[in-house]
């Protein structure tokens, strides 16, 4: 009986940890962003759902909790792009600055340019969903 309940209990940790896999990829392949990413720089999903937690995670640490809550309210599934990188092993700690980015980069398998190049199109994306104000606040700490 033990035996039997130690057996479906991972089996049911299994399928969960699928859901979750496909969850994440498919997010991935309808999320406008993601799109503008991996289509724009050939990168793969998780690549660009990995990259952009990576940046959301470095303007957590480095806006005020007002204006990095304006700035997620513009970029929708800000929280999954955060767990995402965590996940994928690209966020292992504070990132701290644009150095700890590029690491971050690196563990997701990109070269340190492609944080100036995601930084080109997450820009223009909270651009057009933000305006002006909201770009700022994300240009704020990309510098």
């Amino acid at each position: 009986m033990f035996r039997m309940s130690v057996l479906a209990a991972v089996f049911m940790l299994a399928v969960g940890s699928v859901s979750g896999c496909a969850q994440m990829q498919s997010m991935g392949l309808t999320d406008p962003l993601v799109s503008m990413l991996t289509s724009q720089l050939g990168v793969t999903s998780n690549q660009a759902m990995g990259g952009v937690g990576s940046m959301l995670t470095l303007g957590k640490e480095k806006l005020s909790g007002m204006d990095f809550t304006t700035l997620t309210k513009v970029i929708p599934g800000s929280e999954t792009y955060m767990k995402t990188a965590q996940d994928l092993g690209a966020v292992t700690g504070p990132i701290g600055n644009t150095g700890g980015l590029q690491s971050a980069f690196s563990r997701l398998g990109m070269g340190s340019d492609m944080v100036g190049k995601f930084s080109g199109v997450l820009s223009d994306y909270v651009g057009k969903a933000g305006g002006e104000p909201a770009k700022q606040l994300l240009a704020a700490f990309l510098k």
